[in-house]
């Protein structure tokens, strides 16, 4: 098989910029260099190669490359779970060294380092264009990410850290924040970056902060592409499908309402979402084929289990409705959706006895408990409610236009996919809104359908009414009644269906105009340099006290703290405090509790509000060190195994224990119990 060169340029710019971006912003060349090595020849090599022996391969070597490294990423999280638990994580190394050695050796298999002939190349306009969409990424992620001092970072990257930590040190992996709290979580993606730490020596700061999430997400936008091309047949539906997937937005009717159509700007902020959905995207296109590679679909799913279990129920929904639907239209139900349902059910199963000990994370059944956070009468909320459909639709309204088209079965396995991360969204309630990940995730897969159905449209009339619309959007200025700046644009759309034969092509074009003012305003300022900050909220020593006490102490050891709130304006005590046991890698009595399964369980509004579970536990925690004494420092060493003190400045602790490391603003004890 013969490589264009020409048609690597799009790779290789955007590679080279990936590189340039991470050496500006403080990766060393060592820690860059062997990244991508591993990446490269343990995770992607033997990914691909699988791939291509259990799926057949794909059409491009984009797809081959894109799907394979999700696959590799499975494998490599499935294998580091008995390695760790065995104590030899170095062991992660031997499914991918194996694979190689076999794929070299067995000559049945040798043929697939060349792969399956070529069918299709992904054509230089829309391989440049997927290329934009990855630097897009990168310009917005190394002005709010890479550039960003670890000590002001987003405040949930401090909780990643940690996680990381503890999947690096421990298996089956607890809450390190709150010692005996169970880890109801997603937490495999921490998982393959304890693995990347142990082969690669990069420290997990880096790959968090850095590294680890850009090659999912560069991954998961050539996924989109090729999906998009399958089911739209074109490879412009491919590339506009990624256009509508990251970059159109619900138009913001109300400066201080906002109806979250939920962007995938997501990337590194939440680890286990771009994770589960790059793993997810191969399930789907496996699907959407018709393909029987029941073998690789097992591998991918039984990832998701611990990956982002969220995926499994819209898996479930999706094929649901393509066995409803094509069951009844030829009166059979095929094998091909059966299967893949009982698989994707039985890891659910698994994931949530198993994995997360049936925790909810505080997720329950509480009808459109997003909209009744919104500062309105509850007489109000359904119309609120079908204004966030209406914001939804300017989205994804070109699902209108599918016609027949969505009796289809891929076109049905992704319109009940979407319908519910939809569904779920208005369904399901969280103290945190984590019910709005359901709509996340479907998210890729309504903007196909919506794409397909819009390329099934006459252009020349859906551009028309996209443009008149556009500029009614502009001349329309937010006010406090929503109902006024929805309802002129509902009747443009029912005008049209009424007086027009070709009405539903200006509704669509309509919806799809009203959002463009949004979209714009939201894309631009995700590459706008940003002002700063009002300086970081973690002290600047903490890194490098973290660091001593991770190197002189043991994964075992239990650390105790008075740190526990962040300094926050308008919270009594906001306990997103996670950075002690991120940058020392050990288990902590007490630190924050905002994300443990005791805190949201009992949430009842702002789950930042909710205080620590175990009162007693915390107030013998503080108190030695608001007034130390050898008998609270034995009562904490024996009753809950603690060796460290981590604090501030607090010289009353060395009449209890002996100081160990102290800089500028932390300190770190060891507790003298005999």
């Amino acid at each position: 098989m013969t490589l264009r060169p020409a048609g690597w340029a799009p790779a290789v710019v955007v590679c080279a910029g990936a590189v340039a971006a991470f050496l500006w912003c403080g990766v060393s060349a060592r820690d860059l260099g062997v990244f991508c090595a591993y990446l490269g020849l343990g995770v992607a090599l033997p990914g691909t190669l699988l791939w291509r022996a259990l799926a057949g391969g794909g059409r491009s070597i984009a797809e081959d490359v894109a799907a394979g490294l999700a696959f590799g990423y499975a494998v490599e999280v499935l294998a580091y779970l008995p390695a760790r638990a065995v104590g030899a994580p170095l062991l992660v190394l031997v499914p991918s060294a194996g694979v190689v050695c076999a794929f070299v050796c067995v000559p049945r298999l040798r043929r697939h380092w060349r792969g399956a002939p070529v069918k299709e190349r992904l054509p230089a306009w829309c391989a440049w264009a997927l290329a934009g969409v990855v630097a897009y990424l990168i310009v917005w992620s190394t002005l709010f990410l890479y550039r960003v001092p670890v000590e002001s970072a987003y405040v949930d990257m401090p909780y990643h850290l940690a996680l990381v930590g503890e999947v690096k040190h421990h298996l089956p992996p607890a809450l390190p924040t709150v010692v005996g709290e169970r880890l109801s979580y997603h937490w495999f993606v921490y998982a393959e970056m304890a693995a990347t730490s142990w082969v690669t020596g990069v420290e997990p700061a880096t790959l968090v902060y850095r590294l680890s999430t850009l090659p999912m997400t560069a991954a998961m936008v050539v996924l989109v592409a090729l999906l998009g091309r399958r089911l739209g047949g074109r490879w412009g539906a491919g590339a506009a499908a990624v256009g509508v997937t990251y970059f159109l937005f619900g138009p913001a009717l109300q400066e201080n309402v906002v109806f979250s159509t939920r962007s995938m700007f997501t990337a590194w902020a939440s680890p286990t979402q771009t994770f589960g959905a790059l793993l997810f995207a191969p399930v789907v296109l496996l699907l959407a084929e018709r393909r029987r590679a029941w073998a690789a679909t097992g591998v991918l799913l039984l990832a998701l289990t611990g990956a982002k279990a969220t995926f499994l129920p819209l898996l479930l929904a999706g094929l649901a409705v393509v066995a409803a639907v094509r069951g009844t239209v030829e009166r059979r139900v095929r094998a091909e959706w059966v299967v893949p349902a009982g698989m994707a059910l039985v890891c659910l199963l698994v994931a949530q006895v198993v994995l997360f000990g049936r925790g909810a994370q505080g997720t329950a059944v509480e009808p459109l408990a997003l909209l009744r956070k919104l500062p309105v009468a509850d007489d109000a909320v359904p119309l609120l409610a079908v204004v966030y459909l209406f914001c939804l639709a300017c989205v994804w309204g070109g699902v209108a236009g599918l016609g027949r088209r969505a009796l289809e079965p891929p076109m049905l396995l992704v319109l009940g996919i979407g319908a519910a991360g939809v569904g779920a969204a208005f369904v399901l309630g969280h103290p945190a809104d984590s019910q709005l990940y359901f709509l996340e995730s479907a998210r890729p897969y309504l903007s196909i359908a919506a794409v397909c159905g819009v390329s099934a449209l006459p252009w020349p009339v859906v551009l028309m009414g996209a443009a008149a619309a556009l500029a009614a959007s502009f001349v329309v200025v937010p006010g406090d009644a929503l109902a006024g700046l929805v309802l002129p644009y509902l009747v443009l759309g029912v005008g049209a269906a009424l007086v027009w034969r070709r009405g539903i092509v200006l509704v669509v074009a309509l919806l799809a105009g009203y959002a463009v003012p949004t979209s714009v305003r939201e894309v631009a300022g995700h590459v706008l340099p940003i002002e700063e900050g009002p300086g970081p909220l973690i002290p600047a020593g903490a890194l490098e006290a973290g660091r001593w006490l991770r190197d002189h102490s043991a994964p075992g050891d239990v650390v105790a703290t008075d740190l526990h709130c962040r300094p926050v304006a308008g919270y009594a005590c906001d306990s997103r405090h996670f950075w002690v046991s991120a940058f020392s890698e050990r288990r902590v009595l007490v630190e924050g509790w905002a994300y443990a399964e005791s805190t949201l369980s009992r949430a009842v509004g702002s789950y930042l509000q909710v205080p620590f579970a175990n009162q007693a536990r915390l107030k013998a925690n503080d108190a030695l060190f608001a007034r130390p004494s050898a008998g609270k420092a034995r009562r904490l060493a024996r009753r809950h195994g603690v060796r460290w003190l981590f604090t501030g400045i607090n010289p009353e602790l060395g009449k209890v224990a002996r100081l160990r490391f102290q800089n500028a603003t932390t300190s770190v004890y060891e507790l003298v119990t005999e």
